[in-house]
């Protein structure tokens, strides 16, 4: 009972199908949300880009608080029935926000979708239950890729089922979660045995005891630093790219669509092909340094590209900005023990969930001023060199890391 055994092929695939439906649930209202806030508020456009982002912050803000909860949770009692609830949670979530009456409902809805989203830190917690440590960067590099697929699948299917009926796709993520629930009830096993459980402790289920739970190892808050520095430079993408491609090269819906899918397709290639062959190749810190000094390479690239051919030409090297996020989270696990793996992970997305508070404000500030008339055009990518400065930090942050001994203490 030392340590678990090793689940059946179906149930390593489950967590990945879960992570995947989890992006998808959340892409496939991406073009419908906005509209239906807007049709809540009489249709008028300024209120309802200021009610979005209060959605997307509220969205966060339940990140933040629940994550921890969750991860502390699973440390005691097990990551099968967090996941489980929290996929039963999101279908009946969403059914709800289908039937949305009004707009504080549709944002109680999202609430409580922030609140069962945070099952993904349970997500990498299996993972690292069930994998060695030196394979977890090419697990959470699958992982990644499956967040990468279902954030393109979701809006494209989310806008031709909106365009049908802006509850549609609702009733479709609602559909998707529930079957997902099924399916793992009958073959996701249990991945943390009972000996390797903690007792759940409240005083460090919440984001300040998780910041404090960071701080106890200068290497784990190091890294958790940096995850957060590179989840905030990823949010300039849903933040502001629809309105820089417009503004910047003329493009509409059809053409950002094609460019997203193209950054999603990449992306799965680097995290779910060439991950594990790079780390294989020359280890998980070396690798980590190659994506972010490729992030800051593309996002300086968006950032003064003349024309959208250069843009484009910059996104393989920002697919390979990839690498960076499995390798920091195969780094931060090997410094916990094995009963702590949930609250790392909780704790972790703790507080990556600030950047989804207060990125979109940060980033959507810039590009509102570069885009006045007053300013030149050639400086509407802005944004995208703020985003290369956090980017830049984490590179800093990074000549401090090293690897884990191969032996931490039972906590």
């Amino acid at each position: 009972m030392s340590s678990p055994p090793p689940p059946r092929k179906a149930a390593a695939a489950f967590i990945l199908v879960t992570v995947f439906l989890d992006m998808l649930s959340i892409g496939i209202i991406i073009p419908v949300l906005p509209q239906l806030i807007k049709g809540f508020l009489g249709g008028s456009v300024s209120e309802a880009a200021a009610w979005t982002g209060i959605f997307g912050a509220a969205w966060g803000l339940a990140q933040f608080i629940f994550s921890p909860v969750q991860g502390a949770l699973s440390d005691s009692i097990g990551r099968r029935p967090v996941v489980l609830a929290s996929n039963f949670g999101t279908g009946v979530d969403y059914l709800l926000m289908a039937l949305a009456p009004n707009l504080w409902w549709l944002l109680a809805g999202r609430i409580v979708s922030g609140i069962t989203a945070a099952s993904i830190s349970t997500a990498y917690a299996y993972m690292s239950d069930v994998t060695a440590p030196e394979g977890r960067a090419k697990v959470f590099g699958l992982m990644g890729a499956a967040f990468g697929i279902g954030f393109v699948v979701g809006p494209g299917l989310g806008g031709p089922l909106g365009s049908i009926n802006p509850h549609l796709p609702f009733f479709v993520a609602a559909g998707l979660s529930l079957l997902n629930f099924l399916y793992g009830f009958f073959v996701l096993p249990e991945s943390l045995p009972k000996d390797k459980r903690k007792r759940f402790e409240p005083h460090a289920a919440n984001p300040i005891g998780a910041i404090r739970f960071l701080a106890r190892s200068g290497q784990t808050l190091r890294l958790a630093t940096m995850n957060l520095l590179m989840m905030f430079a990823h949010s300039v993408f849903p933040t502001t790219f629809v309105l820089f491609a417009g503004y910047r090269f003329g493009w509409g819906p059809a053409e950002v669509g094609y460019c997203l899918a193209g950054v999603g397709v990449l992306s799965a290639i680097v995290q779910a092909g060439l991950t594990g062959i790079i780390v294989k190749a020359i280890g998980e810190v070396r690798t980590m340094y190659l994506g972010i000094f490729c992030g800051v390479i593309s996002f300086t690239g968006y950032a003064l590209a003349p024309d959208w051919p250069v843009f484009v030409a910059f996104m393989p090297v920002g697919a390979m900005w990839g690498l960076t996020t499995p390798n920091i989270q195969a780094l931060m696990s090997g410094w916990v023990a094995p009963q702590e793996q949930g609250t790392l992970q909780g704790a972790n997305m703790s507080l990556s969930a600030m950047a989804t508070i207060f990125a979109p404000l940060a980033f959507g500030s810039v590009l509102a001023y570069v885009t006045h008339p007053a300013v030149a055009k050639m400086f509407s990518g802005a944004s995208f060199l703020l985003a290369a400065s956090f980017v830049l930090l984490g590179l800093m942050l990074a000549f401090g890391v090293r690897p884990a001994p191969k032996k931490i203490p039972e906590a």
